[in-house]
């Protein structure tokens, strides 16, 4: 399907997830680094032996069990309550809590609301993984209530980038099957 393509040519264009997973790179952010519950859930991460449209459908099958078994896995943590706690020791993203705002004047929190909060400089990425790959995003601050520049990393660009390469080899035919594999959304390549 994908001709001579192989997972170190997805990485090379900077794809994640979807499109290293029917080539045999078990690569999966909820694995690699840490983040919300994922650590606390029993999941194994599906790639596949071939760049070929069949395995490529495989795996997405085996994901879908996978991701079956993470949503019964959750339900049942926060049945016991051992995913709610988790959530209890995330910081509210807001800066506008009760305990903030003791003995501070009505005029000093409106200004909060309406001009914003400052951060200091500095820049942060943060990353996700999603069905199509690695959902990032970037924000530079440089002191004031807005933030300098603010960039989202979608799969879908990332990915299609390299259908063209991916196509090379292969048969006219596989196109088809080979742009259903990226499944992109037009929405975050057009960003």
């Amino acid at each position: 399907m994908w001709g001579s393509w192989r997972a170190r040519d997805s990485w090379s264009w900077g794809s994640a997830g979807r499109c290293c997973a029917p080539l045999g790179s078990p690569w999966d952010l909820r694995k690699a680094f840490d983040y919300l519950a994922y650590p606390e859930l029993d999941f194994k991460i599906r790639s596949g032996p071939s760049a070929t449209a069949m395995t490529g459908y495989r795996v997405r099958l085996a994901e879908m069990v996978e991701s079956v078994r993470i949503i019964e896995q959750a339900l049942d943590g926060f049945a016991r309550g051992s995913l709610h706690r988790r959530r209890s020791q995330v910081r509210a993203a807001t800066p506008l809590r009760a305990a903030d705002l003791d003995g501070v004047a009505e005029f000093t929190t409106s200004k909060l609301v309406t001009e914003g909060y400052r951060v200091g400089p500095g820049e942060a990425y943060y990353a996700i993984e999603s069905p199509r790959g690695e959902l990032g995003c970037f924000v530079l601050a440089d002191g004031s209530a807005k933030p300098a520049r603010v960039h989202f990393r979608d799969p879908s660009f990332v990915n299609l980038q390299a259908f063209r390469d991916m196509s090379i080899g292969g048969y006219v035919a596989d196109m088809i099957a080979s742009l259903g594999m990226l499944d992109p959304i037009l929405g975050g390549v057009d960003r």
